[in-house]
């Protein structure tokens, strides 16, 4: 396998894309995965806001906008959000640790195609006219009595794409713990990926109950048992426990890279260290332990009595802690820097008030008894968003815009990011802000529609407004992609000219093997040491030329994920076709097939010449 360019016919390009277990490939499918999902979850949104934009609208009815609601939400958090950002941690972590890639690449395949067939599973749901209306947290007192295949679609859909960000979590642990360069210490990690490993920590321990608790829905649902039914001794309540303990961690699982990038960003567009760097280490480690301590904020309205209620308000309140000394090393880091507006920086700097409003309105419900009154209306949906959309979508938006360089060797459109930003910007505050006042004035979340007369229209109509905003935005952000890459225009190693962390020293787009030799590690932001020292190139290598190891490609991680997905199928029809229990046992008898062929196949990689090697570096060289 060469580094050079090759022309190649379709096929063998996607064959070469289908079969990838390489990390930069990967974590470009995750994008493209992830990005197709947000467009889908943002059409679904428009859907809810042109709904609601003025009293008693029929443009769509209450059973479809139940629908619509579980989609959405479903959607964002399980298949946008977390997959782009498992596309940025597979595309940059190994490069910021000097890894030639992640520690289980057949493993990272895997996992990529356990999120899209499960995400294709549970969006199929559409076609079969039974999409899940139970929320995108599938209460179970709805979601056992919900008619139809729809919550079926769901917990099966979840189960498969979540046992991938399963996969996903163990993988980077293991890459961090294990293939970092020598001399990078714990303590000269770039944040981002610091926050990759505690985020992939607090997965290893969050989506296990979630996985346990869609098994006991599916079983209910579909094999007679009855963990939640409470007429047969079951518990309905119990659910809420098991989803809250993954559901509360999620949160932090989604903002905790996206406050990696926006560290990242600070430190390269203020032309400054990170200021107070332990104790941003510390305060993440702090969020990821506290971050499992708080899940029944969620239930303060149950009945779990005030000592329980007690104890969870002010877990609550302390998890702000940690979050505010990571704010105010942010401001501290751009106090006196150079700082450089870049599209990447207006995020980062739009990030901070926002995500505070979001931190701050949730301080407040930390309170119980102002929590029974904001309960189940609009103040809720406003905070969430304010975490999510204000945290971590603008989170994702920066990391396009900064590390599109990076990974696609071309540089974003400027001028066209910073319209991208100002009204998606703009319309996020003028979608949620007056949503938190629409809570006040006593709108309940999950309305399809409402009266006229209640004082809703105005702060209802503003939203949908601030919605099309949004929506703009995105469609420039596509836009502004589709003309770069058609462009192609090539960039520098480091396009930014302030980059830090050795995945600013190695080209853009990286070889396939990533690094020509293994980088000595002398500090923290350790390009930047280097180029302080006048050695240009940014690395100082660790060992002399030599041949690399390489993995070979598999198609076994489709296979193997293709008989979870016929069996989806089979379990969900088995009793009302005849099709159905067969199905159920080829899909499984396909997948243990499939990771038998894996196990007793003896596929030893690799190894990339030391010739080769030798002429990237002399290409490299004549390119500079």
């Amino acid at each position: 396998m060469s580094s050079v360019a090759q022309k190649k016919g379709f096929g063998s390009w996607l064959w070469d894309w289908l079969t990838t277990v390489d990390h930069k490939k990967i974590g470009i499918l995750y994008l493209l995965g992830g990005g197709f999902f947000f467009v889908l979850g943002g059409i679904e949104a428009m859907i809810i806001r042109i709904q609601l934009a003025v009293p008693n609208s029929d443009l769509i009815s209450a059973g479809l906008f139940n629908q619509i609601i579980t989609m959405h939400g479903t959607t964002m958090i399980f298949l946008a959000a977390m997959p782009i950002l498992f596309g940025f941690m597979n595309a940059i972590m190994p490069l910021q640790i000097g890894a030639r890639d992640v520690a289980f690449p057949f493993l990272n395949s895997l996992g990529l195609w356990m999120f899209i067939f499960g995400g294709l599973f549970l969006n199929i749901s559409w076609f079969m006219g039974q999409a899940p209306d139970a929320g995108w947290t599938s209460y179970a007192s709805l979601a056992i009595t919900s008619e139809g295949h729809g919550v079926d679609f769901y917990a099966i859909g979840l189960q498969i794409a979540g046992g991938g960000s399963l996969i996903a979590g163990i993988n980077f642990l293991v890459t961090i713990i294990n293939m970092r360069a020598p001399g990078m210490t714990y303590m000269r990690m770039p944040l981002f990926t610091w926050t990759t490993f505690i985020a992939s920590a607090m997965i290893l321990f969050a989506f296990p109950p979630l996985t346990i608790g869609l098994f006991f829905l599916t079983f209910d649902r579909m094999f007679g048992a009855n963990f939640f039914d409470h007429a047969m001794g079951g518990n309905t309540i119990i659910w809420e426990h098991i989803f809250w303990i993954f559901g509360h961690p999620e949160v932090y699982i989604l903002i905790l890279p996206a406050f990696g990038i926006f560290s990242e960003i600070f430190s390269i567009f203020s032309r400054k260290r990170l200021f107070g760097y332990t104790s941003m280490v510390f305060a993440t480690v702090l969020i990821g332990f506290l971050g499992f301590m708080v899940w029944a904020h969620h239930m303060f309205t149950v009945g779990l009595g005030p000592t329980a209620n007690a104890i969870f308000a002010v877990a609550t309140m302390a998890i702000a802690v940690p979050t505010g000394v990571k704010i105010f090393n942010w401001l501290l880091t751009m106090w006196g820097g150079s700082i450089k507006v870049t599209t990447p920086m207006l995020y980062a700097i739009g990030f901070i008030p926002s995500f505070v409003m979001g931190g701050v309105t949730g301080v407040m419900q930390g309170a119980a008894p102002l929590d029974y009154q904001l309960h189940d209306t609009y103040f809720i949906v406003a905070h969430f968003h304010y975490v999510i959309v204000g945290g971590t979508v603008l989170g994702i938006l920066a990391a396009t815009h900064l590390y599109w360089p990076k990974m696609f060797g071309t540089m974003l459109n400027e001028t066209l990011g910073k319209v991208t930003f100002w009204f998606f910007f703009i319309g996020f505050h003028m979608t949620f802000l007056i949503q938190h006042w629409l809570g006040f004035w006593g709108m309940p979340r999950r309305v399809f529609t409402y009266m006229d007369g209640q004082g809703w229209n105005s702060a209802n109509l503003i939203s949908s407004v601030g919605a099309v905003f949004m929506a703009i935005g995105v469609i420039v952000l596509l836009y502004n992609i589709i003309m770069t890459s058609v462009k192609n225009v090539p960039v520098a190693n480091d396009p930014w000219g302030d980059g830090r962390t050795l995945e600013w020293a190695i080209q853009s787009p990286p070889l396939y093997y990533n690094f020509t030799q293994t980088p000595l590690v002398r500090g923290l932001d350790s390009v930047w040491i280097e180029k302080q020292e006048g050695n240009e190139s940014g690395i100082t290598p660790a060992v002399p030329v030599q041949d690399i190891h390489m993995p070979h490609g598999s198609i076994i991680p489709i296979f193997m994920t293709l008989g979870m997905f016929i069996a989806g199928f089979g379990a969900m029809f088995r009793e009302e076709t005849s099709w159905g229990l067969p199905l159920l046992v080829f899909g499984l008898a396909w997948t243990f097939v499939c990771m038998a062929i894996r196990s007793l196949k003896d596929d030893l990689g690799y190894y990339v010449p030391k010739e080769e090697i030798l002429e990237d570096m002399k290409r490299e060289r004549g390119r500079k």
